[in-house]
């Protein structure tokens, strides 16, 4: 007997032309797109409370008067992040569920902030030396935790946030974060001022627990289905030569990857800007304290809006906006004659650095197909590792050899070189995609 075309559809695995797969993503769409926003949100409350880039470096700073240690902590943090990347993608590629994997793996980029409690609390009995040991240690562990976490939760956001709402996602779920994270930032702040000693960096990572936990929580209620048309092969090919057959194959990942590896190097600039202020116009704390709002309040809103509009009209448009805007930061530096210059500096500052991350992270997830995706995550973060140390060390050297505004004119040609690559040599990858035939199975 001839089949029904509603039983047809469902013994091909499809229904109303929809694959299975895509039913269900769409089924959930609304409830994971609430708990992974608060999954994020939560994230943010948990890092302000324990910063690596201001709460981790006062307390080294009790341990050391070195500045070139306090310095590590966030690049430590940025390269343990980066490195680990591609060496998970064969492991994620083979997965047809990630959501297992991310949670096992994202415990260790948690729990480390239970042993900077300790620390906190023994610093004193433990002494400076052993105590700087273990804090470091304890750094690169979380850091670890988050690098070898990314890969699979970025291709588990992929899979389960359809391509057209994530840049919406990325966006807002960084814009809660920011907020709850300066909200966070602030209370530690009063916490460091008013608890005792031994008492007061423990319990602010203690609350980095308690947000962190919540995250878990909200992360762990993500619904991902199983990816039952997945192609896996039996026998896995050597790493370094799909790594290489990609970079061969897709000039345009390949255009990609140089423009964030040269990003590093055109915003080298920023991480200057507050040094400047305070050598060249006598910049005071509270000024300092109202540019770095100024940046936090910027951020918090493109996240939402950028975002939102690279939905809409391209995520590689965003990131020519975002490229403009670090040459129009940089010469504003580099040419301001007044302090309040620098608050259109730190504006435009902002809407880079949501440019190359969020929006960058959002591409990134663009490129390839579910078997692929993960090998392009990793590529894209791990090949500009070393740009990320080398970067902020050749802005230094230039700003100490030569001047500030030679790093920032640098970082201003920069800028204007990679709106060019992003213009002439990178195709929006969606759309690419999009202008390709369907593959038949």
């Amino acid at each position: 007997m001839r089949l029904s075309r509603s039983a047809r559809f469902l013994e091909s695995g499809r229904i109303g032309g929809v694959s299975e797969l895509q039913h269900a993503i769409q089924k959930n769409l609304k409830h994971n797109l609430l708990v992974n926003l608060l999954d994020g949100a939560f994230f943010g409350l948990g890092w302000g409370f324990g910063s690596l880039g201001t709460i981790v470096p006062l307390l080294v700073a009790r341990m050391t008067d070195s500045a070139l240690l306090i310095g590590l902590i966030p690049a430590i943090h940025g390269v343990a992040w980066q490195l680990p990347q591609l060496f998970m993608a064969n492991v994620t590629a083979r997965r047809r569920v990630y959501k297992p994997l991310v949670m096992w793996i994202t415990v260790h980029e948690r729990v480390p902030y239970l042993g900077l409690a300790l620390v906190g609390i023994f610093m004193a009995a433990l002494g400076n030396r052993l105590a700087l040991i273990l804090t470091f240690a304890l750094i690169l562990w979380q850091g670890l935790g988050a690098g070898f976490t990314a890969n699979p939760w970025q291709s588990m956001v992929a899979k389960i946030i359809p391509s057209d709402w994530r840049g919406t996602f990325f966006g807002v779920q960084a814009s809660l974060a920011n907020v709850l994270m300066s909200a966070a930032a602030i209370a530690a702040g009063y916490l460091l001022d008013t608890v005792s000693d031994r008492w007061d960096f423990a319990l602010c990572f203690l609350l980095t627990l308690v947000g962190m936990g919540l995250s878990f929580l909200f992360l762990g209620l993500t619904r991902e289905p199983e990816d039952t048309e997945k192609s896996i092969p039996e026998k896995q090919p050597l790493p370094w030569r799909e790594w290489l057959d990609v970079l061969r194959r897709d000039r345009n990942f390949s255009a990609f990857l140089v423009v964030r590896f040269l990003s590093s190097f055109a915003t080298m600039g920023f991480a200057f800007y507050i040094v400047y202020g305070l050598r060249r116009f006598g910049m005071d704390e509270v000024t300092a304290g109202f540019l770095t709002a100024a940046l936090t309040i910027t951020q918090t809103v493109a996240n939402g809006v950028m975002g939102w509009l690279g939905d809409r009209v391209g995520h590689r448009a965003m990131l020519i906006v975002g490229s403009l805007a670090v040459t129009l930061s940089s010469l504003m530096a580099w040419g301001g004659p007044t302090l309040a210059w620098l608050y259109p500096v730190f504006i435009l500052a902002g809407l880079a650095n949501v440019a190359y991350w969020t929006i960058g992270m959002v591409i990134t997830t663009q490129f390839g197909t579910e078997e692929t995706r993960p090998t392009y995550i990793g590529l894209s973060n791990t090949l500009v590792a070393p740009a990320t140390i080398l970067a902020p060390l050749l802005g230094g050297w230039i700003a100490d050899a030569v001047s500030f505004q030679a790093t920032f004119m640098i970082s201003a040609i920069g800028g204007l070189v990679i709106a060019a690559m992003l213009y002439f040599l990178v195709r929006d990858p969606r759309h690419a995609a999009s202008a390709q035939p369907a593959e038949t199975k």
